[in-house]
């Protein structure tokens, strides 16, 4: 029989689906919030344990591959159960690109800024190839690789904002003119809204559910543990981040992280962290590309999708669905070449949160009915407190963003006439 993650290798995929481009690029855009962009950070923290213990929840009675659908079909039905599914499995993939696209970024100390966007389309493509060829092989190999590059990031990590603290001023915490006639609270849930692209990813460690040993007690203890642990990680780095530099460079910075070390130990230590930051959201990446092929797969046990992404080798791998959620990828990659890098990522990261906060939505309503006669009173209202955050994030949006997100649940319907009944 072919091996099974452990503990060890479901914990890197909780750490390796939260922890990617997010800590890169959210210091730049919580700049202009000043003092409340830390507190979006406590709120979108909250916000994601609550989810954390949902999903365990919900993963502790139904142990099975393909994640937050299969919760949702035993509730809802099968109709319900395909249109989350679907959407899910799309925004998995397609958010995969933002990683992609900040992996090979990362590496602009050493490609340059002024070579083709060829240049790095080619980097991000060679990217994909490799995870995708890794997840091809087995399962028990992409969790592997997930452990390796996890120990990896809590290098700099840890390190990092221990370092940056020494030269931490406050004076540098400052909020933009822009949003100075913004309430306190309007401008925590705004920051809130953009922090919580950090988070995404909470419930991805339940969708490989049939691959892992002891699914019902190792995934829910993995994301409860996970989660917590990435809510330090953010708030510390996100913290020593804005203290070193001044709140308008902050805003303007395309590499936050690399800037902070610049000022504080110098170009040639930025250089290295330069490298790791690249093989941080290399392994986002991977987890993701696992997650998203484990989605689709469980969709097609389900009979949710055709038999195609149901086909895996000898060592548990869905090559199939790697393959397909993988090629998927490269059109949104060409379409965005020649786009700058804050702009191909908020323009994917926008429109991906609301499709997340949707799924969200749905699990939480689920969960509640779940638990309404369990006589768990504590159950209730933890949903209730889930779901208001949700409901919250959503309607501190923009409008354009979620009409994208419907836009995507709306394509479900061509394909739902080739779905078994």
């Amino acid at each position: 029989m072919p091996k099974k993650m452990k503990f060890g290798a479901v914990l890197a995929i909780v750490f390796g689906s939260q922890i990617g481009s997010g800590i890169f690029v959210l210091p730049a855009t919580l700049a202009p919030f000043g003092i409340f962009g830390v507190f979006g950070w406590g709120l979108a923290s909250l916000g994601a344990m609550l989810l954390a213990f949902v999903f365990a929840d919900l993963c502790s009675k139904f142990p099975q591959t393909g994640g937050p659908h299969v919760y949702i079909q035993e509730v809802f039905g099968r109709k319900v159960g395909f249109f989350v599914g679907w959407i899910y499995w799309l925004v998995s993939w397609t958010s995969t690109s933002v990683v992609v696209i900040a992996a090979i970024a990362s590496l602009s100390t050493f490609i340059g800024n002024d070579v083709s966007s060829h240049v790095y389309l080619c980097g991000e493509i060679v990217l994909l190839c490799i995870i995708a060829a890794i997840n091809c092989k087995s399962v028990n190999l992409a969790g592997n690789v997930g452990i390796l590059l996890t120990l990896l990031k809590f290098i700099p990590f840890i390190l990092v904002p221990a370092v940056l603290f020494c030269s931490f001023d406050g004076r540098n915490i400052v909020t933009a003119p822009q949003y100075s006639n913004f309430s306190a609270m309007k401008l925590a849930m705004i920051a809130a809204v953009e922090s919580f692209w950090g988070f995404i990813g909470v419930e991805c460690a339940t969708a490989p559910a049939g691959a892992v040993e002891n699914p019902a007690k190792t995934i829910p203890r993995a994301i409860i543990i996970g989660t917590l642990g990435v809510a330090v990680v953010y708030f510390l780095n996100n913290l020593s981040i804005m203290g070193v530099i001044p709140g308008d460079a902050l805003a303007s910075s395309n590499a936050p992280y690399v800037d902070a070390i610049n000022s504080v130990l110098g170009k040639n230590i930025s250089m290295i962290i330069s490298v790791m930051a690249f093989f941080l959201m290399a392994g986002t990446a991977n987890t993701w590309t696992l997650a998203s092929a484990q989605i689709s797969f469980g969709l097609a046990q389900d009979g949710l999708l055709p038999p195609l992404f149901a086909k895996k080798n000898r060592n548990l791998a869905p090559y199939a669905s790697v393959l397909i959620s993988s090629l998927g990828i490269i059109p949104i990659l060409l379409l965005s070449k020649d786009q700058n890098l804050s702009e191909q990522i908020n323009n994917i990261i926008n429109f991906s949160v609301e499709i997340f906060l949707i799924v969200y939505v749905i699990s939480c309503l689920a969960f509640i009915k779940i638990n309404r006669n369990s006589g768990k009173i504590w159950k209730t209202v933890l949903g209730v407190a889930a779901l208001s955050f949700c409901a919250v994030m959503m309607v501190n949006s923009s409008v354009q963003s979620m009409l994208v997100a419907l836009l995507f649940a709306a394509s479900g319907i061509c394909v739902r006439p080739f779905v078994k009944r």
